[in-house]
């Protein structure tokens, strides 16, 4: 069965961009997942359609009606399954990452509502969202851009969105423990006066596995050292990373 998305947004063809393209177009055109949207205007009684106000309390900027947005989700929720979350993409919200794409990927649907301006009404939140969700700890114009991120990362984890499923399984953060990825290369073997690593042309797969590790660990060191953080590494692994810094003099 298809996953489903309904994203509330004023601005309609920002996801639709989104969609036009890449893995996400392939999966939609598989039938893999269906996008929806939803225009909060359309639910607007007023001759100018208006959908936010000024602040109570004074402050600059403007922020959405509760009643239009209520109407919106409302009518969403309708061409949604039973079961399907609701949330609002917020820089207040829980970290969205690699594990909450995979446990959405199971889910039968979700709506993902895409605030704009300073925000959304507080009372909208408190009765008809399940979860605030942030794409980390960034400022960005609406929720638009978060919502294409979300669908993207779900997505291409269903079963035939991607044409080689193990691509999904090797990217960084895909393990049970995440990790960054290894360094790619592929052909020419010389290029600009780089070589490809020999161990990488040899045909020596448990060497190149060894490589690879090696490498994903000390870039994980050095990058997003967080990330081991709480990892109890293998004899192994730690051999690996003392390696790894000795080799780049760390």
């Amino acid at each position: 069965m298809a996953i489903a998305f309904e994203v509330v947004t004023l601005f309609p063809s920002i996801i639709q961009a989104q969609l036009s393209g890449g893995v996400v177009k392939r999966a939609l055109d598989r039938g893999l997942a269906r996008v929806g949207c939803v225009d909060p205007r359309a639910f607007a009684t007023d001759a100018h359609r208006t959908v936010d106000d000024r602040p109570y309390g004074g402050g600059p900027g403007m922020v959405l009606k509760p009643d239009v947005l209520a109407l919106a989700i409302e009518d969403a929720m309708r061409r949604l399954p039973p079961g399907s979350p609701r949330v609002y993409l917020s820089a207040q919200g829980q970290r969205f990452d690699q594990n909450k794409a995979r446990q959405v990927a199971n889910w039968p649907g979700v709506l993902l509502l895409a605030g704009r301006y300073e925000g959304v009404d507080e009372r909208l939140i408190e009765s008809h969202i399940d979860e605030e969700w942030s794409i980390g700890d960034v400022i960005v114009s609406g929720g638009e851009l978060p919502a294409g991120i979300v669908i993207d990362a779900v997505v291409r984890l269903l079963p035939g969105a991607l044409n080689d499923d193990e691509s999904a399984l090797q990217e960084s953060f895909a393990a049970a423990r995440p990790i960054l990825d290894w360094p790619h290369y592929t052909r020419p073997e010389q290029w600009q006066g780089r070589v490809v690593p020999s161990v990488l042309t040899e045909g020596n797969h448990a060497a190149i596995a060894r490589y690879r590790l090696k490498q994903a660990l000390g870039r994980t060191s050095q990058r997003r050292p967080d990330l081991l953080e709480g990892l109890e590494l293998t004899r192994e692994e730690h051999e690996l990373l003392r390696e790894y810094r000795e080799e780049m003099k760390l």
